[in-house]
């Protein structure tokens, strides 16, 4: 990982360039998260990559190097009750935004993780798999990722039943019994929800 993308926008006059990235955009549970950072130009945070492709402790290693030296930070959750009212998508884009706008040193120029973004106000660009290539993208993913997974973990403390601190919430064979067993809690997305109710019509809701 270079800091190509990051050169770019310093080199037309953007000093304080921001990547950001998002995580469960997925689950049938929990909220989606997204992060912002801002990291020093040319730091070098090693093993820094898309949080998919690292195990959970490196991540949580990484979230610690990440936020002691970052230039900024920030967090944004869009919780299920959004998701269900505006759809993931939108949610999504308002975490973003959110993520961004949250940060103490404001962002000049923000590159996003994927190819379509919505609602930021600063100069961005979208760049696909983002999260492999720019520093401040992977250390966004890591920091949305490892938050959101120790979200989970504290939901899974309330909801005991539903296993979240394995799956954080995605939908596998143990979700889905669970489900037929208890029906869904307060942090289910009910329109996440449909093909489960139309494949189990007879499960508790």
């Amino acid at each position: 990982m270079t800091w190509e993308y990051e050169e770019k926008a310093w080199a037309n006059g953007y000093g304080s360039v921001c990547g950001v990235d998002e995580a469960g955009r997925g689950p049938v549970a929990g909220p989606v998260c997204a992060a912002a950072v801002i990291l020093p130009a040319g730091i070098v945070i090693e093993g820094l990559n898309d949080s998919k492709k690292l195990s959970e402790k490196k991540r949580e290693k990484l979230f610690d190097e990440i936020t002691e030296n970052a230039l900024a930070w920030s967090v944004s959750l869009v919780d299920e009750r959004v998701i269900d009212e505006i759809n993931i998508l939108q949610a999504t884009y308002r975490a973003m935004k959110q993520a961004v706008d949250g940060l103490t040193r404001p962002a000049d120029f923000v590159y996003v993780d994927g190819n379509r973004s919505q609602g930021l106000e600063q100069p961005h660009e979208c760049v696909v798999s983002g999260d492999a290539k720019i520093p401040s993208v992977a250390a966004a993913s890591i920091i949305a990722k490892v938050t959101r997974d120790r979200l989970m973990r504290r939901f899974a403390e309330q909801y005991p039943q539903y296993g979240f601190e394995k799956h954080k919430g995605y939908e596998t064979k143990a979700h889905d019994e669970a489900l037929l067993e208890h029906g869904p809690c307060p942090i289910h997305r009910m329109t996440f929800l449909k093909k489960f109710y139309e494949k189990h019509p007879d499960a508790p809701r």
